[in-house]
């Protein structure tokens, strides 16, 4: 389980009218990174979403200074769907102009609005075929796949490139923009609450090489779905891989003291989360699972009669 809360290193970036509370915020990134000094167009909008604690919102992303695509239709309330369609019709006023919505994956605290959004604003939605799959009653007009890429038209055109990052979910998307070297990362990461791997949505193999993927971009800052911005995101791709590797050797050891008769995944928990409150095993028990999956793909552990043990 991977949480962390690094407010204070992300601060620097966002600019906003007063309380950092106010909504929508600014974000200011890559300005040198162009050879015309150009900066990606970036403002957050952050809705309250039936999402894991402790983060109590999702951020949805506008993406482009002319053109614009929305990111994360999250919001399953109707107080936040009117906060959040209220800020997209503000946007044209700015020169900006939404021209679709993307969701990065098919979980409620990222496409509970996704229907009325779409609706009341008359745009597209775009998503990968997996997360289609998923939401068998909403229209995807664009199904999104990896190395895809979306160009925006503007003072100085934007393009993002469309990453597959399965792991968390199988048809989770991040998106890339080489030259504000700026990554809109979905649930890969966050800089408050959890990533939960769970076995049938995810795989913890997939999701580490994803983060090793993400963390080759080099990027300057990475954009969560849950909390603020997150600057030298690469040292967090690879706090998060090393995390859960620490983690999974934990598990391992465990199941080899216990021997012949090996043990469940419930045991499993209550000594590979020994350092967490108990209140949040039965999240930790899904990573529990995610991690002897994983094992028992390397030959490592066995699973007999609902216990697991040493493969060798």
């Amino acid at each position: 389980m991977s949480s962390r809360s690094d407010s204070n290193r992300s601060s620097s970036l966002i600019r906003s009218a007063g309380s950092a509370s106010l909504r929508p915020r600014e974000l200011t990134a890559g300005r040198d990174a162009h050879p015309a000094g150009a900066r990606a167009t970036i403002s957050i909008f952050d809705a309250r979403t039936p999402t894991l604690p402790p983060a109590t919102h999702t951020n949805s992303y506008a993406l482009g200074a002319r053109d614009v695509v929305l990111v994360e239709p999250a919001t399953p309330y109707e107080d936040e769907q009117r906060a959040w369609i209220e800020w997209a019709r503000a946007l044209p006023s700015q020169g900006r102009t939404p021209v679709a919505i993307v969701a990065t994956h098919h979980h409620i605290d990222h496409v509970g609005g996704i229907d009325v959004l779409a609706r009341e604003l008359a745009l597209p939605i775009w998503a990968h075929a997996e997360t289609a799959s998923q939401l068998p009653d909403v229209t995807v007009a664009r199904r999104l796949a990896d190395g895809d890429t979306i160009d925006l038209d503007g003072p100085i055109p934007e393009r993002w490139t469309v990453l597959h990052t399965p792991g968390h979910a199988w048809g989770h998307v991040c998106l890339w923009n080489a030259d504000s070297r700026t990554v809109v990362v979905g649930d890969m990461v966050a800089s408050v609450g959890t990533i939960l791997i769970a076995l049938g949505d995810g795989d913890m193999r997939i999701y580490l090489e994803q983060l090793e993927r993400l963390a080759l971009l080099d990027a300057s800052v990475a954009l969560p779905a849950h909390g603020d911005p997150i600057e030298e995101p690469t040292k967090l791709f690879r706090h998060y891989v090393a995390h859960r590797l620490a983690r999974e050797a934990k598990i391992a050891s465990a199941v080899v003291a216990k021997g012949a008769n090996g043990v469940t995944d419930v045991e499993l928990v209550t000594i590979a989360y020994d350092d967490v409150p108990p209140h949040v095993w039965p999240i930790a028990l899904l990573s529990v699972q995610a991690h002897l999956a994983k094992l028992a793909a390397d030959g490592r552990v066995a699973l007999r009669d609902g216990r697991y043990a040493s493969a060798s």
